[in-house]
């Protein structure tokens, strides 16, 4: 009788060939590690052979995974070629996007409402984080989309932006200057601290967050003063005798290969950013 391999069981075997681990695998293909564990015990039992052995931490293929693996990449491209002629082209799985927290305020209620308005099927996905931590989640294919921020001359620039400093003028009079910051990782953290200390402009961290918002909170409150792009405050200051700060660039990053709906994604939040 004829051996059925199926091909969920298939995507979750290269899901962990490609990741490296069970744990990173089931970022890629939405089950929780005990469920694939069950799933690769299955398809180990259907092709009456062990898929993997340990070497310490690591999961290496065994000969027959390494032939499985062939077949597998086949089955799963000619299913996804099927799957895409007879629906149109329709994406079958998730959209995943990251965002820095700068565009999340601005792109969440606007470009990508629309695009799950326009496209129900698709399961849209957002990950709001540091511009570093989502380039590795999209090196490490757990992102399809990434807008962060980057250097000027970042050749990924939609758009290259001043860093501007930002807050109460007042607070300029002081002989140690209030500043407020994200915590690191943080490319304008990176540039104010560089750029007062090459100016021999004395300072003091009067607040560091995580938080944007709360970092807009103690700027618009007076409680410190910060550079950040114009997306984040009118309270610009400016020609106040501050060190020149680096411009940034709005960063877009997609994946190898996307899906044309993820193309069209990443087109429209390009022109978002454009219009910014």
């Amino acid at each position: 009788m004829a051996v059925n391999l199926p091909t969920e069981l298939l995507r979750s075997f290269a899901a962990i060939v490609d990741s490296g681990s069970m744990l990173r695998a089931t970022e890629r293909v939405y089950v929780t590690q005990s469920a694939l564990s069950l799933q690769m015990k299955r398809l180990e039992e259907a092709v009456q052979a062990p898929l993997f052995h340990r070497d310490g931490r690591r999961l290496v293929l065994t000969p027959v995974g390494q032939s499985l693996l062939g077949f597998a990449r086949e089955m799963l491209a000619t299913n996804d070629r099927a799957v895409a002629a007879l629906t149109g082209g329709a994406l079958a799985g998730p959209a995943r996007v990251g965002l820095v927290q700068d565009f999340a305020e601005t792109l969440l209620s606007g470009v990508l409402a629309q695009f799950a308005q326009l496209n129900p099927d698709v399961q849209l996905q957002v990950r709001v984080g540091g511009s570093q931590e989502l380039l590795e989640l999209l090196k490490s294919d757990r992102l399809d989309v990434v807008l962060c921020m980057g250097a000027g001359d970042d050749p990924s620039a939609v758009r290259v932006a001043p860093t501007i400093w930002m807050g109460d003028a007042a607070l300029l009079e002081q002989e140690v200057l209030p500043l407020a910051i994200l915590e690191e990782p943080c490319r304008f953290r990176d540039a104010a601290l560089a750029a007062l200390k090459a100016a021999g402009r004395p300072y003091r961290v009067v607040l560091e967050t995580p938080s944007l918002s709360v970092l807009r909170a103690a700027v618009t409150a007076g409680l410190g003063v910060t550079c950040r792009t114009e997306m984040f405050s009118d309270r610009t200051l400016e020609g106040v005798g501050l060190p020149a700060l680096p411009a940034v660039g709005y960063a877009s990053h997609t994946r190898h290969e996307p899906h044309q709906t993820i193309s069209r994604l990443a087109d429209l939040m390009q022109t978002a950013v454009l219009k910014l």
